[in-house]
């Protein structure tokens, strides 16, 4: 007993000495990129696993397009970036290879296909998510999801908590004897200050008066108490902005809650709880198909579809048909991220054209609907029609 226990100790004091060395590296965070001061703006593209590749292939496509006179003239470089597949990734037992990671650490920002994470079951090592993974070596501590759905009022942005809580540790958890297993979350001050921060400077800056937190601290109360009362310090310096809180139980209700949905704005949350509210969101909005996901940094950011690889469709041949919408919206996101507000609203109204609108194509998945570079095409086709943004106002009303 005494052996397990001792064993037990040796594990989590490693844990605290690395997450006491991660709140350092906080400390001596470097400012926020400034992308007008770069030249070229290094955009790397990674396909990703299974259906990933395909529709990382159709976004490119978009951005070429968009993008064609920054590229010509040296603003802008386009990189493409293998290797991160779960192939690669299973045979040197790493989420990221040495050799990707380096690369990946030479762009500026990056379009990133679905990835594959093992489970439990499969054919695949017990690494761990590439996802996370990047998120914790580029300091991606925020992720940012808009989710829009007009005729129920739905007009809500989502900022979680990208580094802590209960995935940063997730792999490091530790079976102490058959009996018991325990994981591990963590909060800390710096990584809650600016998750927080952020939702806040994001609600006072677009005139949004209402920021959401969603927590379980009445049960879990020393992260997520941490977290909460962080909350309630940086509120007091945006008195411009009401705020309120949330349990991610009873919140998870309330998205769904017709009288309720469109109070909601701005929602701000810890790691696992974002994680669940965003896909719910997603879900009412049409499916995790149609939403976009951003992950940011000071230094680094990421795009990136949020549904998975769909190694199914792939098998079956289907990959072609595979719907390229989510990772084309994160495309939006990462040109607006980098300063080109104007090409990304052209593509976010295009989008909503073919998909909401108009429907001359339809995506099925199969070969009842248009292949994912039909779509592409339909959609640089709409962007390129000099009365796209009377259309758009048009379908609003």
């Amino acid at each position: 007993m005494n052996e397990i226990v001792e064993n037990a100790k040796e594990h989590f004091a490693k844990l605290v000495e690395e997450q006491l060395e991660r709140v350092e590296r906080m400390k001596k965070a470097a400012d926020w990129t400034d992308y007008s001061k770069l030249k070229p703006i290094i955009i790397g593209l990674i396909g990703g696993d299974g259906i990933g590749p395909y529709i990382t292939k159709h976004a490119q496509l978009i951005l070429k397009f968009l993008l064609k006179d920054e590229v010509n003239r040296g603003a802008i470089e386009l990189r493409v970036i293998e290797g991160l597949t779960i192939e690669n990734r299973a045979k040197v037992m790493k989420a990221i290879p040495d050799d990707v990671l380096e690369e990946i650490k030479k762009c500026h920002v990056l379009l990133k296909g679905p990835t594959t994470t093992p489970r439990k079951g499969d054919k695949w090592p017990n690494i761990e998510s590439a996802n996370v993974t990047m998120r914790r070596e580029l300091d991606l501590f925020a992720n940012v999801r808009p989710v829009k759905v007009p005729e129920l009022g739905i007009d809500w942005m989502f900022f979680r908590e990208n580094t802590e809580g209960a995935y940063v540790l997730g792999s490091k958890g530790i079976n102490i004897t058959d009996d018991l297993s325990i994981d591990f979350k963590v909060i800390t001050k710096q990584g809650s200050d600016r998750i927080i921060r952020l939702a806040f400077e994001y609600a006072a800056k677009n005139n949004i008066n209402r920021v959401s937190v969603v927590t379980k601290a009445n049960v879990v109360k020393a992260t997520d108490g941490r977290f909460l009362a962080m909350a309630e310090e940086i509120a007091k310096e945006y008195p411009q902005v009401k705020w309120d809180d949330w349990y991610i139980d009873i919140a998870t209700a309330k998205l769904v809650d017709p009288a309720r949905q469109s109070d909601f704005k701005v929602f701000v949350a810890p790691n696992l709880y974002g994680d669940i509210i965003t896909d719910e969101a997603a879900q009412i909005q049409g499916g995790v198909g149609t939403a976009g996901s951003a992950n940011i940094g000071k230094e680094y950011s990421m795009f990136e579809a949020i549904h998975g690889s769909a190694p199914r469709m792939v098998e079956e041949g289907r990959a072609k048909y595979a719907d390229p919408s989510s990772i084309i919206k994160a495309a939006a996101l990462l040109l607006n991220h980098i300063g080109f507000v104007d090409k990304a609203k052209k593509l976010e109204m295009a989008l909503d054209i073919c998909a909401t609108y108009e429907k001359k194509l339809v995506i099925t998945g199969r070969d009842t609907g248009a292949k994912g570079e039909e779509y592409a095409k339909y959609i640089m086709e709409t962007i390129q029609d000099p009365n796209l943004e009377d259309k758009w106002n048009s379908y609003q009303k």
